[in-house]
């Protein structure tokens, strides 16, 4: 009988952590290692674990996931990062199978393999397929107006909506919506900026509302600098064609008008729970000017259905075991 690889999270008790094991758990076709809680913060122990698995998992501050990496003794044991630290890093391959043609590939073959962040996620999923087919030029200016569930920013901004949820059941928040980032250089536009193709960094907004999970990644374009530019049916094939029998990337109908909220809105919860991410394409070829929307679960694509994706890739199992689209 062939020996269940052997899978730690370290740092299972965080959001990411705990949702990653929530997937891994309930498979039979991989055994989950765990360290005791009176150990979690015991480097031998960790360093230990670490090297006595297949995989790694590694769900911790940046800090703490680098103190990591430096434990790795065992040539054998590959390591998937869902920290921000090694996004961008040397020898790293960064975990997004959808990003080009080889790039699954790589996955398989690496020892160090990096989650991509959720707004990221989001961003190339539109942007990539337009840059590496030349429909848009490596310099054109980009930016990015995003906005996510408040699961986003970690334990103490959920407990933060929970708790005034729970002692005023039905009221709306006093933050109902905010933006952040307002001092620029974000941790994730480097990472958007190094596998995005384009020649300078976009200029990113991002935003958290009150609602747990989900997110909306909104990229408008004014098409109207270029001397030739694109329509918006140009924009639309190229995307679609460039993800075309991907499992994880919907690109939605052209001008998908239908999936709007009173003919309106477009929701950003729709896609939670899945490892889905659905690209839309909106545009006026008369006033020359498009919007790209990416629609993802923070949570799921944007974070532990990833890392679970690119677990199933570096062991060589079907890509989506424990995966809802």
């Amino acid at each position: 009988m062939m020996t269940k690889p052997k899978i730690f999270i370290d740092g299972e008790s965080g959001t990411t952590g705990l949702q990653i094991y929530s997937r891994l758990s309930q498979r039979d076709d991989i055994e989950l290692v765990s360290i005791e809680q009176s150990k979690r913060r015991d480097s031998t122990a960790r360093e230990q674990l670490i090297n006595a698995v297949d995989v790694a998992i590694l769900c911790l501050p940046d800090d703490a996931a680098r103190e990591a990496v430096s434990f790795v003794r065992n040539p054998k044991v590959k390591i998937l990062d869902a920290s921000t630290a090694h996004r961008t890093a040397l020898g790293w391959v960064y975990g997004f199978p959808e990003l080009n043609s080889g790039q699954r590939e790589k996955i398989a073959n690496a020892q160090f393999v990096s989650v991509p962040g959720c707004y990221p996620t989001g961003f190339l999923s539109c942007i990539r397929p337009l840059i590496a087919k030349g429909i848009l030029p490596q310099n054109f200016p980009i930016t990015i107006n995003a906005v996510s569930g408040y699961s986003g920013g970690g334990k103490s901004l959920i407990q933060e909506y929970q708790t005034f949820h729970q002692q005023l059941p039905g009221a709306t928040s006093l933050y109902p919506y905010g933006i952040y980032g307002l001092q620029f250089g974000h941790k994730h536009v480097k990472e958007m900026h190094q596998h995005s193709g384009l020649a300078s960094p976009p200029l990113f907004v991002p935003a958290v509302g009150d609602f747990e999970q989900g997110m909306l990644v909104q990229v408008p374009l004014p098409l109207w600098i270029l001397d030739n530019p694109p329509s918006g049916e140009v924009i639309h094939q190229a995307i679609a064609s460039y993800y075309q029998g991907e499992q994880f990337v919907e690109v939605m109908p052209f001008q998908e008008y239908s999936l709007l909220r009173d003919g309106k809105f477009l929701d950003a919860m729709a896609t939670n729970g899945t490892n889905l991410v659905q690209v839309f394409v909106f545009a006026n070829d008369i006033t020359k000017e498009a919007l790209l929307v990416a629609r993802l679960d923070n949570l799921g694509k944007g974070a532990s259905g990833a890392a679970v994706q690119n677990l199933n890739i570096m062991l060589g199992f079907s890509e989506d075991l424990g995966l809802t689209c």
